[in-house]
């Protein structure tokens, strides 16, 4: 999948723009705060209809106006579609392709899909294990988009049980107690069901990650020092299915007002050497794993799906020594690749088109 051409009104620095892309690599070149990262946000945007960076949608909108619009022609196995999100200053974003409403945000994952890393993307190694479940729950929908009713099912089954939790005040009469029943029922069901999905992606994602991590580490795959590990836990006591874990935590969830146990507890814990990376691994180590990780997500769905997704790197290079820089551009997928650099391509990176932020203002400099 290849984003063609792109129009933006009122999106966040940018005002108006009107872009033709290249099919292959993409640079985008300007100064720092100039609106590169703007730029290529949207393109995500397009995507998931969300913020990579994870701001509210409102804070999109340029200042001043009412609201903000993304549209593109993007061209999905050959197939020239347009894809169009309106932003407005109130209420929920309007999602169309080829004129056509969508309901779901995962009907835009039909249309084109993006793998982005920017320098956050260190807190994939080094942050705590909410950052890891979205990076894997992500794969879980790019994988399969229908399956983000699993996703929803369970947050909704979460929500409620934890406002009856809340609102028993650590005592449950016998009318609350049948009501957390059935939500006990449907969030085992939701909970396991995401769990497998879960385990399914961490043991395809594995061998890429490994891979990858030695590419970019510059070893050898059997070296020690490039041994990645990946271990998922599941959120409740191993062994015991969600509803038996449920049902005996409950004395507990009564008295705190909350769900203890359950898959928005569990962790991925990544390993390097043997050692956790997160507490373990150098920066330098840490960066190359999280690099690994996102990279090795978009070779994972490139294969089951048959069709690469927009691949976005932004600031990416500035934070690598000369070797890590050169190893990533050996392993860069091929496909549509967007990079953000404040002062030209990379070495070793040849640009098929180039677009420069002059004065805050995308122009294309080379075709």
């Amino acid at each position: 999948m290849e984003l063609h051409r792109l129009w933006l009104r009122n999106f966040r620095s940018h005002r108006e723009v009107d872009l033709e892309w290249s099919p292959g690599v993409n640079l985008v070149v300007g100064p720092n705060g100039s609106g590169k990262t703007n730029l290529v946000e949207s393109v995500g945007f397009l995507s998931t209809a969300g913020s990579f960076r994870g701001v509210p949608n409102e804070v999109l909108i340029a200042a001043g106006s009412d609201g903000a619009t993304v549209r593109a022609e993007v061209d999905v196995r050959g197939r020239r579609q347009l894809v169009e999100i309106d932003v407005p200053e109130r209420g929920r974003v309007r999602m169309q392709v080829n004129r056509q409403r969508l309901q779901r945000r995962r009907e835009l994952l039909e249309t084109l899909q993006v793998t982005i890393f920017g320098p956050d993307d260190l807190d994939l190694v080094k942050a705590g294990p909410a950052v890891r479940r979205e990076f894997l729950d992500d794969l879980v929908v790019q994988l399969r988009p229908i399956d983000e009713q699993i996703l929803s099912d369970w947050d909704r089954s979460l929500r409620q049980r934890n406002s009856l939790l809340k609102q028993a005040h650590g005592r449950l009469d016998d009318g609350a107690a049948l009501t957390l029943d059935v939500w006990d029922t449907k969030a085992s069901a939701a909970g396991s069901d995401l769990h497998d999905r879960r385990c399914e992606v961490v043991g395809r994602l594995l061998p890429f990650v490994s891979n990858l991590y030695a590419r970019l580490a510059g070893l050898p795959e059997t070296s020690p020092r490039a041994m990645v590990g990946l271990e998922l836990s599941s959120g409740w006591s191993p062994g015991v299915g969600l509803l038996d874990a449920l049902a005996a935590a409950r004395p507990d969830d009564v008295r705190r007002g909350v769900t203890t146990v359950g898959p928005h507890r569990a962790e991925l814990m990544v390993s390097l050497g043997g050692l956790p990376a997160r507490t373990h691994a150098s920066q330098g180590e840490q960066r190359c794993l999280a690099l690994a990780l996102r990279l090795a997500g978009h070779e994972m769905v490139t294969r089951v799906r048959d069709d690469a997704p927009v691949l976005i790197l932004d600031d990416v290079f500035s934070e690598l020594d000369d070797d890590r820089a050169a190893a990533l551009v050996d392993v860069l997928p091929a496909g549509q690749t967007f990079i953000t650099s404040a002062t030209g391509a990379p070495p070793g990176v040849v640009a098929d088109g180039v677009v420069r932020i002059v004065d805050g203002v995308p122009v294309v400099a080379q075709r």
